[in-house]
């Protein structure tokens, strides 16, 4: 056991190290400009100026003072951070560098250690066919450390993947907008009107985990496919060049399919795969929010 439990420490320590850079080197910054904070608060009231708008006046303050103040409004700026992230059992794959879920935890360390920069509070909920983990969101570095060892080792019970389920959870303990990260692959079904209605709620974000070879195979001879899932089984004959090609037209279907439902949702997507580094991505997306949001 204290074996393990130092190996677990060491991979932490070096996610990060890793994301931590990354987020003083390229994402300094940019977080704030991008995720907008709760509305505008109260922070205090002067007097009149010419060219103040009018509407901003405070009456109660005018009628005891003898003359005309405004109210000055400040953002509200904390945020709440929610990283919904699959913890079904396709997550545990990977051909090239790393699994889907290792992927997971770096972003999930990227995006929690930039929150917590910024004075906000990261929450964490890992779903399969339900919920099976709710860390409620917290502020500082200890909190980061739980989010990202929960995501590399907690082991779930189940292997399918409900994010229907896991959007009402987050609807039932988020009494406020937080943004939010869905970190899956969405080889799912019945997410598209959930996904678009908690769009509406909440600044979500879908961040969708790929590999390489979901959508080609090599050729490798008899090989046995198993559905990480559901466990079912198919063997394929991967020296044939039809059998590939066809598996490769079926995959690209699929995936196609499955980018148009995304885009129906009308949430903002990402596409990170286990085989490229995530972080021009994840700048891309920043600065096509910037862009927006000018």
């Amino acid at each position: 056991m204290t074996v393990i439990a130092k190996e677990l420490l060491q991979q932490i320590r070096r996610i990060q190290i890793r994301t931590n850079r990354i987020v003083n080197d390229i994402f300094a910054g940019q977080y704030e400009s991008v995720f907008k904070g709760q509305g505008m608060e109260f922070k205090e009231v002067r007097e009149y100026v010419p060219g103040d708008d009018i509407r901003m006046i405070d009456w109660n303050v005018t009628a005891r003072t003898g003359s005309p103040h405004i109210k000055l409004l400040a953002e509200e700026r904390e945020l709440t951070v929610m990283l919904l992230v699959d913890m079904s059992g396709s997550q545990k794959f990977g051909s090239v560098q790393r699994f889907k879920s290792e992927l997971a935890a770096e972003l999930c360390a990227v995006v929690a250690l930039a929150a917590i920069k910024n004075n906000d509070k990261v929450g964490l909920i890992c779903f399969t066919d339900d919920v099976e983990l709710y860390v409620p969101p917290d502020k500082g570095v200890r909190h980061v450390l739980r989010v990202i060892r929960e995501v590399l080792y907690f082991q779930p019970s189940k292997k399918g993947t409900n994010i229907p389920a896991a959007l009402r959870f987050m609807n039932g303990v988020s009494s406020r907008r937080t943004v939010t990260f869905l970190i899956s692959d969405f080889l799912a079904e019945d997410y598209e009107t959930p996904l678009r209605i908690a769009g509406r709620r909440h600044d979500v974000i879908a961040v969708v985990l790929e590999d390489l070879r979901e959508k080609t195979l090599v050729d490798a001879g008899l090989v046995s496919l198993v559905d990480a899932e559901t466990g079912k089984e198919v063997l394929l004959d991967t020296s044939d060049a039809k059998v590939r090609k066809k598996y490769e037209a079926l995959a690209n279907r699929k995936f196609a399919e499955r980018d148009e439902r995304l885009r129906r949702t009308r949430v903002d997507t990402i596409h990170l795969r286990t085989d490229r580094p995530y972080v021009q991505e994840l700048y891309r997306f920043f600065r096509m929010r910037e862009r927006r949001l000018a």
